[in-house]
């Protein structure tokens, strides 16, 4: 990781900060306004979401929010992002071991995404239908991924649902 880097829960003040590192990471503010849905819902965990900061900026943001396995309680994680000049230098693999690290501590069984799937396989998560875990669409099993934070933490899987603030059709 960049030299100087701090991984921290995210604050009030740091919200016009991680909008516009969303906003620069992705080229659009889908996942910027995103991030403000999550952050307004029920889904919102405030200890799960964290940033990034080098020289006292913000540099990178990561959320993780509630979801559905059948009717039991779960982790979404996304999105992730960390400002273009200071990506491959090992932020977003910081803010990762962070958020599953923090997920893991406080007590949580399982955490879902669906992402790029050359690089969330390096943090444990595998093709969630190994777990017994179906997708909310008909996604490519090798782009929707689990990561059981315990052993047995899916619990023979089911059906997954992102929260509502996710969902915008």
């Amino acid at each position: 990781m960049a030299s100087g880097v701090t991984i921290r829960t995210e604050s009030e003040a740091d919200h016009p900060a991680v909008r516009d590192v969303h906003q620069r990471a992705f080229g659009q503010e889908d996942e910027a306004l995103l991030v403000e849905r999550l952050r307004n819902s029920s889904a919102f965990v405030p200890e799960l979401s964290l940033v990034a900061t080098l020289d006292g900026g913000v540099v990178g943001h990561v959320i993780l929010s509630r979801a559905w396995l059948d009717e039991r309680s779960v982790l979404a994680l996304g999105p992730i992002g960390v400002a273009p000049e200071q990506q491959r230098r090992g932020i977003g693999a910081a803010l990762m071991g962070a958020c599953i690290d923090r997920a893991a501590t406080l007590g949580e069984d399982l955490v879902i995404l669906l992402g790029h799937p050359e690089y969330y396989p390096r943090f444990g998560f595998v093709p969630a239908s190994r777990l017994g875990i179906t997708p909310p669409r008909p996604w490519r099993d090798e782009v929707f991924m689990a990561l059981e934070l315990r052993p047995g933490g899916a619990h023979g899987g089911g059906a997954f649902a992102y929260a509502p603030a996710f969902v915008l059709d």
